[in-house]
């Protein structure tokens, strides 16, 4: 394998020297798309939020910063995410606003029907089934809550399309896909936009 795919392979779990590299991207060569995601988030006022595959933990700063009376929990599989995200959240953290842990979203070891807002920033293409992983996080949201979702890509660009077929376990979906998964893991009201100039999509849903 060269060196160029191990690396856009740490994507999905960033791991050692390339993983830190990855990781060290992540905050920055996401955040318009971050942000272009979190402004459809409206008419919510949080209380418990918990941002699933938090990479290097920008968005959740971000999401601390929009709700500042709520608290976040950072979910990432990488130890290597876990400790960036960590970093750069420790103030939050000394604050008892942020926690930081390693888990799984296939099998989300939190608390059920706590959480007010679930957030999924560029992740869901490494997700091991969707409809399993989303009754996961249907199972720890609270009824009305709010699971939103953003990808950099619509299930059909070129670029992407390209990637996933170098990048071991990613798969590129539509928003209809998510849509569709979303329903049958118990979620209603889904809505998407798409952004008018990128293959950028958000979907929001609600239990």
């Amino acid at each position: 394998m060269g060196l160029f795919k191990k690396f856009v392979n740490q994507t999905r779990k960033p791991e050692g020297f390339l993983g830190k590299m990855m990781v060290n991207g992540m905050n920055g060569g996401h955040a318009s798309l971050a942000d272009w995601g979190m402004s459809y988030l409206s008419d919510i006022s949080p209380r418990e939020m918990v941002e699933l595959g938090c990479g290097g933990g920008r968005n959740a700063g971000e999401l601390l910063k929009k709700y500042p009376q709520a608290n976040m929990t950072a979910i990432d599989y990488s130890p290597v995410s876990v400790e960036k995200a960590k970093d750069y959240n420790m103030e939050m953290i000394t604050k008892g606003r942020c926690s930081v842990k390693q888990g799984d979203v296939s099998k989300l070891d939190l608390t059920e029907d706590k959480y007010d807002l679930a957030t999924a920033f560029e992740t869901i293409y490494f997700w091991p089934g969707l409809e399993k992983c989303f009754s996961q996080v249907a199972r720890i949201l609270k009824d009305g809550a709010v699971f939103m979702i953003v990808n950099e890509s619509d299930g059909k660009d070129e670029t992407s399309l390209k990637y996933e077929k170098i990048i071991t376990g990613m798969k590129c979906y539509t928003a209809e896909e998510i849509e569709t998964s979303l329903k049958s893991a118990g979620f209603s009201e889904v809505k998407s936009y798409h952004h008018d100039q990128r293959p950028w999509i958000t979907v929001i849903a609600r239990k």
